[in-house]
């Protein structure tokens, strides 16, 4: 990158954009829009140590993964603050709360109405511009309300054949002001795709005037993708808080490169195939079940990992740990890549049995949640260790999260893509899997071929 200057007078001497994700696979998914179009991009799964932020000190763009979206708004009131207050000492003119492109969150769970809340205390600002469609990821905003692809088409998120059915937080509205209502009590406006396509600038100011301080903005194709963009970037010494899906990158990236502050940079390529990789998934998505089936015909062994287990005693969870731990390296040992997972898609037998252990335990569904994720982190850490494989995927956006603290791994960089949002990454840390390549990749997401594609290399298509 040069050391241009746009046309609003941002320099280069520091990072662009900063931004903390409500959970990894969102995270990572803003850290290959910028660093796929040429933005130096490092995203950190904590708050780093010194000497780790300091191997990336050239990035201009910096990000932390959380699960922020697996808790409820205390545990967010308690533990956004710092990480956000951290962020916003990078002194980037944007400072990003990340959220899921189809807008997971409830006022009990992930609310996005408190991480506004809490932003907005960590850095004022006279409105939260909120972009979540991200057309090139078959995610559209029309009139405020969303819309989100699958293999068998597009559909209003109320009636999303995954996210009307999301086990924890399912959605019965596609008007995202009117879900946003729920979780607070801040006003809004909504900036639509007439308003970006007329007089985007007008209409902002509009919103402001009546007091608006969350704006929904619009977002169907490359146009209003890019008007977007410009209004945020043209508006931050003002809105230089705001939120949203990996939308928010894709908009900038698009008028960072209409203004010339930004290059075009050819595709990335391929990572290169090796002969097995290492697996886990915690989602009980359909896409995710078509992809294991594909995945089982294709040279991996599909190994099962009771989730009622976590509701028992704690010896009879780590003797499953220890089982597929040996059974996964035995399964590499062959040749075949292992992939554990705790169900095939929301249909398996195995979903019914979990609700109904968990029913019966004390446990609450968070911190199942939660137990199930590092269980699985902990059988993909023994089984990269057993085996020496050096490429893994985690599958969930909640799994992700809870299994890449089971790896030690500090800072992630894209290094090849797959599916927008899933691309291979290079991971670093001060333990064993220092350098170790991985793709963390939502239930909701990819093609039915993902797994092999990732060992195969990734790379455009």
């Amino acid at each position: 990158m040069s050391s241009k200057t746009d046309k609003q007078g941002a320099t280069e001497a520091g990072p662009w954009i900063t931004w903390y994700g409500d959970d990894f696979t969102g995270s990572a998914a803003v850290m290959e829009v910028l660093a796929f179009a040429g933005v130096p991009t490092v995203l950190f799964t904590a708050i780093p140590p010194e000497a780790v932020r300091a191997r990336f000190g050239d990035a201009r763009a910096i990000g932390i993964a959380s699960t922020a979206r697996a808790h409820d708004p205390a545990w967010m009131a308690d533990n956004l603050p710092g990480p956000l207050e951290w962020l916003d000492a990078r002194k980037a003119p944007i400072l990003h709360y990340k959220i899921c492109s189809t807008f997971d969150s409830s006022p009990d769970s992930g609310s996005i109405g408190t991480a506004i809340e809490t932003g907005l205390k960590v850095r004022p600002a006279a409105a939260v511009p909120m972009v979540t469609a991200a057309p090139r990821m078959r995610r559209y905003q029309a009139f405020g309300h969303l819309f989100a692809g699958t293999p068998e088409g597009v559909f209003r998120l109320d009636r999303h054949p995954v996210m009307a059915r999301h086990p924890v937080t399912p959605m019965d509205e596609a008007d995202l002001l009117r879900h946003l209502a729920r979780q607070t009590a801040l006003p809004s406006a909504l900036i639509d795709l007439e308003m970006l396509g007329t007089d985007p600038q007008g209409a902002l100011e509009a919103a402001l005037e009546r007091g608006a301080r969350i704006l929904s903005i619009d977002s169907m194709e490359a146009t209003s993708e890019e008007a977007a963009g410009r209004l945020i970037w043209e508006n931050r010494d003002r809105l230089g808080f705001v939120t949203g899906s990996q939308g928010i990158e894709y908009a900038l990236v698009r008028h960072w490169i209409a203004t010339g502050m930004l290059a075009k940079v050819p595709p990335a390529g391929s990572a290169g195939k090796v002969d097995a990789i290492a697996a886990v998934s915690g989602s009980v998505s359909p896409i995710t079940a078509a992809q294991l089936a594909h995945a089982g015909a294709d040279g991996f062994a599909l190994l099962h990992f009771p989730a009622t287990c976590v509701c028992d005693a704690p010896e009879a969870q780590e003797a499953q740990i220890a089982r597929l731990v040996r059974e996964g390296a035995e399964a590499a040992a062959r040749g075949l890549s292992p992939l554990v997972h705790s169900a095939s898609g929301p249909d398996d037998p195995a979903v019914q049995e979990y609700r109904r252990a968990l029913s019966a335990s004390a446990l609450g569904a968070g911190q199942a949640n939660a137990l199930i994720g590092s269980a699985l982190g902990r059988i993909l850490d023994g089984i990269l260790r057993e085996s020496g494989i050096r490429r893994a995927v985690i599958s969930g956006g909640d799994t992700s999260g809870h299994g890449m603290a089971q790896l030690g791994l500090q800072a992630l960089v894209a290094l090849a893509p797959t599916i927008p949002g899933a691309s291979i990454c290079t991971g670093h840390g001060e333990s064993a899997h220092d350098g170790l390549e991985i793709a963390l990749k939502g239930g909701q997401m990819g093609s039915e071929d993902f797994f092999s594609w990732v060992r195969a290399g990734g790379g455009p298509r």
